[in-house]
């Protein structure tokens, strides 16, 4: 068994820990994360929605916490360790976002929720490495020839999304059907295949991760024996005593069952799985005032948006999940009990 290799570092174990906003993969899971073998990573999605002047001013808010959020993990991971983040292309302020934390000297940055076309730009002369979201071969063939064409730039990992994940999907509502769905095993095939070709004509080395719906040590070898360098896995995090969502947040997933999941059309115009809870059931009927906009996400329009997809968020991580919109994987009904990080690890790695 080989970890993933980024930059000069190399995990211990081919996984990474998805990054979850609001709030819920912040520096405690994330350095945990990395501590234990892995590799964690913080999300920047509102990461400041904790810090006092939050609502008065976001952005500065959000690049302040960025800060203290990577040092924090740092401190829990030691220095040796592969940590990143998870940058959503929607954001207003993406590029901002990514260069304060490259400023801070994060190791890897994934990024998705649109297609980060000029990602590399912002990475120039750094040892930050990039890693793009794609959702299938056509988008993957899309953002490589790109970055080369534009940049001379070859990604450094390739993140492959299928439709069993959590939180934004970057599938049509068709696309999410059961008799239409694309299989990840499928797209893992035919990314791999490609990317071999990019990597014979480059001479770089590119890290395929396959993410969306795997739960357990026989789902990571079926990923690596398909080519993956590793997978990447969110749900089963939310499940562990060092995840930065509250208490009430976890149990929602401890007591999710089957006909709970339910694929919504987000604020920001995007298909998304979440829990059906009372909240997303009330806004199927009614709108929700919003009455302060954080100027959070590019293609969310204020005056058409059922609910504030920021303040619904920060809810559900505080506690408050009746009022809360809870994002969540296909297997979140697996989830049985809350565990230590360190046992999760072992329990993943068991059978490779």
């Amino acid at each position: 068994m080989e970890g993933i290799k980024v930059g000069n570092k190399r995990s211990k174990y081919p996984i990474i820990q998805g990054g979850m906003g609001v709030g819920v993969s912040m520096h405690n899971l994330a350095g945990n994360v990395s501590k234990e073998g892995g590799i964690g990573i913080i999300s920047t999605a509102d990461i400041g929605y904790l810090e006092e002047d939050f609502a008065k001013d976001p952005n500065t808010a959000n690049l302040r916490a960025i800060g203290k959020e990577i040092k924090k993990a740092r401190e829990i991971a030691g220095e040796d360790k592969i940590l990143g983040v998870n940058i959503m292309v929607a954001l207003k302020n993406y590029s901002d976002i990514v260069k304060e934390c490259v400023k801070q000297k994060i190791d890897l940055i994934i990024s998705g929720a649109g297609i980060p076309k000029e990602l590399p730009e912002y990475v120039k002369e750094s040892n930050t490495k990039i890693a793009p979201i794609v959702s299938s071969l056509r988008c993957c063939k899309l953002i490589v020839s790109h970055w080369i064409k534009k940049y001379n730039y070859v990604p450094d990992m390739i993140v492959i999304e299928g439709p069993e994940a959590g939180g934004h999907l970057g599938f049509k509502k068709e696309e999410l059907e059961e008799n239409t769905k694309p299989k990840l095993e499928n797209i893992t095939k035919e990314v791999v295949n490609y990317i071999k070709d990019i990597e014979e004509e480059t001479g770089k080395e590119i890290p395929i991760i396959s993410a969306g719906g795997i739960w357990d040590s026989k789902d990571i070898k079926k990923f690596l024996d398909l080519g993956a360098s590793g997978v990447q896995m969110a749900t089963r995090f939310v499940a562990t005593n060092e995840c930065d969502a509250s208490i009430e947040f976890k149990n929602a997933y401890v007591n999710a069952k089957n006909e709970d999941i339910k694929i919504i059309e987000s604020p920001v115009g995007m298909q998304g799985r979440a829990l059906n809870n009372s909240f997303i059931k009330k806004m199927e009927n009614k709108k929700d005032k919003i009455d302060k906009c954080y100027n959070c996400i590019r293609t969310c329009n204020v005056l058409n948006s059922p609910y504030c997809i920021t303040k619904a968020l920060i809810n559900s991580v505080k506690g408050k999940v009746d009022s809360g919109l809870i994002f969540c994987g296909s297997n979140v009904t697996k989830i049985k009990e809350i565990v230590p990080v360190h046992n999760l690890m072992q329990e993943l790695v068991s059978e490779l």
